[in-house]
């Protein structure tokens, strides 16, 4: 009988060593010019939804409210905006997240742009879906800690809520599946796919500076950057997880990461790669929030990460010079997308 872990590890090293080649090969086949063929590659596709849960403008808006009603937990003062704020990049400017009664978390709070894309959800996937991840917070006592039972009541007993729930989900009921799909709904609709970087790979060429083109080109080289081998097109991340030999790593109760869910070697520590793009909008940076800039976060990859056990295949030293560490933080720099006011909505009464 084959080992199913075994299975897994073996799996596992060769798609790294896979996605190791085909970013070499990429990489040589790249012309850095605006526009070129060879970056089509990078721009976003559509939004994927699924089937039984495809956004409606009555669902997106349902899903907006929700998410800023204080009411979806349980002492009534959290909403997952207070974690996934859009004054701070979706997430909420601290190193880890405080969840219910202030309890500070071990992770920081990820952002919600361009999760729609994700394969995985949560540093550690344990999420398959965006409406399972949806419900994750608010069902969890160290977050949101809903009275689920309370708030069904609440939402079945507010006529603007019902009204809401019966144009998005006509003929189903209000409970946790219908509130998650609402939520997902509308995290959807965050998105960051026109850039400075995603006008220039279209086509303008004053998009991006000079710098920041050479910034892209260092980002993209696996004998230089590496950036792309995890960062990969075209949401700058490849849906896997890895250690990175972050300094918490150490600790004598490390976060164990993606293992708890996948309990093989090379999962211990090992975190999904988040996506690059808004990424100026989100410090501090990594899953235990300990790198306040993108230089910071540069340099801990120049020098191979700081715990040196059990790192990804995907990590190794690099040769970087200070100028040429500034232009991949000014490439980084390239990938925000031009912010629109946001309008905050109207929570319904409590009547």
């Amino acid at each position: 009988m084959k080992n199913p872990l075994k299975t897994a590890l073996i799996f596992a090293l060769c798609s790294v060593l896979q996605t190791s080649l085909v970013t070499a090969v990429q990489f040589k086949d790249m012309v850095f010019k605006a526009g070129h063929p060879s970056l089509q590659n990078w721009i976003l596709p559509a939004v994927p939804m699924p089937k039984d849960n495809i956004s409606t403008q009555a669902s997106i808006s349902l899903g907006k409210i929700l998410f800023f009603d204080t009411r979806l937990s349980g002492d009534g003062n959290m909403s997952c905006a207070s974690c996934h704020n859009p004054l701070f990049g979706w997430s909420d400017g601290l190193p880890t997240a405080k969840g219910h009664k202030s309890k500070v978390l071990a992770r920081a709070n990820p952002v919600i742009t361009n999760t729609a894309f994700n394969s995985l959800q949560m540093w550690d996937g344990r999420k398959k879906t965006l409406e399972d991840q949806a419900s994750g917070p608010l069902m969890s006592g160290d977050e949101m800690a809903v009275n689920l039972p309370v708030l069904i009541a609440f939402l079945n007993n507010n006529k603007q809520y019902t009204d809401m729930f019966a144009k998005a989900y006509p003929g189903q009921e209000i409970n946790i599946t219908t509130i998650a799909k609402a939520l997902a709904s509308f995290e959807r609709t965050i998105i960051s796919d026109n850039s400075p970087f995603d006008q220039w790979v279209k086509g303008d060429k004053k998009a991006m500076t000079t710098q920041q083109i050479s910034g892209f080109k260092l980002f993209s080289n696996p004998d230089k950057g590496n950036c792309e081998v995890c960062h990969s097109a075209p949401n700058f991340t490849d849906n896997g997880f890895n250690n990175v030999g972050l300094a918490s790593f150490g600790d004598k109760d490390a976060d164990m990461g993606r293992y708890v869910q996948k309990p093989i070697g090379l999962m211990k520590g090992a975190f999904k790669t988040p996506t690059l793009r808004d990424i100026t909008l989100s410090a501090p940076y990594f899953h235990d929030g300990s790198s306040n800039t993108l230089l910071e976060v540069v340099e801990h990859y120049r020098i191979g990460g700081i715990i040196k056990d059990n790192l990804s295949p995907n990590l190794k030293a690099l040769t970087l010079s200070q100028a040429e560490m500034n232009d991949i933080v000014a490439f980084m720099e390239a990938l925000t997308t031009k912010q629109e006011p946001f309008t905050l909505p109207i929570i319904p009464l409590s009547h």
